[in-house]
C-alpha cells in the first residue's frame, strides 16, 4: 500500500514562495530560551520580557489565519498546551498543568480584542512561572514543614494552633516555629492568615456564600474579625473585593 502525502504541493508551494520574499520563521532557539525561564521557575525574568514588550504571541511570518484575532487564538491554545507540557517535565503535576491551560483557554473564549489576547498570553506565562517557582522552593522544604502547611489547608477552619501543628509534625512548637520561618520565609500564623485570605477571595469571586459563613468556614471569631483580615492584606473589604470582580466580570462577558 503507497502511502502519498496529502499537503505536498501546498507545502512545496509555500516553502518556495517563503524562499522567494525571504520571509523565515521563528527560530526555536528564541523560543527555547523563554520556555526555559519559565520553566525554571523565574518569575523576574518572565515579568521583564512580559513589561519590555519582547514577550508577545503575534509573528508576522507564521500565519495560522488570515483573522488576525483567530490567528492570535490559534497561537495562543498551541502556547498553553506547550507551557503544560514543558512545566510537567519539571514536576508540575499533570492535572494542575493543564487544568492552567484550559483556565486561559477559556478566558481566551471570551475575548476579541489583539492587546487583551496578548495581556492575557503574559498573564498566563507569568502564572505558570509563579507556580514553577513555587515547586522549586517546595523541593527544597523538609518533610515536617510540608506536613505542617498541607495540615493547614485541610484544616483552614480548625484548630490551627502551635500545639496542635507541633503535634501533627512531632516536632517541638518552639523547634517547629523556628523550622518554619526558615524555610518559609515568614511566621506560621502570617502563613495560616494568608491561606486564610486566599482562599476567601476565591470563595468571594466564585461563590455567593455570605461574609458571615465565610468566617465561620475559615475559623475566623468573628464576621469583624475576618474582615479585619482581609482588609489588612487585601486593602480592601470583602464587600468591595466582590462587587469589584462581580463587575469585571461582567465586563469579560460583554467583550
Amino acid at each position: 500500500m503507497v502511502i502519498v502525502m496529502k499537503v505536498r504541493n501546498e507545502l512545496n508551494l509555500q516553502l518556495y514562495e517563503q524562499k522567494m520574499d525571504g520571509a523565515t520563521l521563528p527560530h526555536y532557539k528564541d523560543e527555547y530560551i523563554r520556555y526555559k525561564t519559565i520553566q525554571n521557575g523565574d518569575a523576574e525574568a518572565t515579568a521583564i520580557w512580559a513589561n519590555n514588550g519582547t514577550m508577545k504571541l503575534h509573528n508576522a511570518s507564521r500565519i495560522l489565519s488570515e483573522n488576525t484575532v483567530r490567528n492570535l487564538c490559534y497561537h495562543f491554545v498551541m502556547e498553553a498546551s506547550t507551557l503544560a507540557r514543558l512545566c510537567m517535565e519539571r514536576g508540575l503535576s499533570h492535572d494542575e498543568a493543564y487544568t492552567i491551560s484550559d483556565i486561559y483557554i477559556r478566558k481566551l473564549d471570551r475575548i476579541a480584542d489583539v492587546e487583551e489576547i496578548e495581556k492575557l498570553y503574559r498573564q498566563m506565562c507569568m502564572d505558570y512561572a509563579v507556580r514553577m517557582g513555587e515547586i522549586r522552593k517546595e523541593s527544597a522544604i523538609s518533610s515536617h514543614v510540608r506536613k505542617c502547611i498541607d495540615y493547614i489547608y485541610e484544616n483552614l477552619g480548625g484548630d490551627l494552633s502551635m500545639k496542635v501543628l507541633a503535634d501533627v509534625t512531632g516536632l517541638n512548637p518552639s523547634y517547629l516555629s523556628r523550622l518554619f520561618s526558615k524555610e518559609i520565609g515568614c511566621p506560621i500564623k502570617q502563613f495560616i492568615l494568608s491561606a486564610k485570605v486566599d482562599t476567601a477571595q476565591n470563595l468571594l469571586r466564585h461563590s455567593e456564600l455570605s461574609y458571615s459563613k465565610i468566617a465561620v468556614s475559615l475559623g475566623f471569631s468573628s464576621q469583624s474579625a475576618f474582615i479585619a483580615v482581609f482588609s489588612r492584606f487585601v486593602h480592601m473589604t470583602p464587600r468591595a473585593y466582590r462587587e469589584y470582580y462581580s463587575l469585571r466580570g461582567v465586563r469579560d462577558t460583554n467583550n
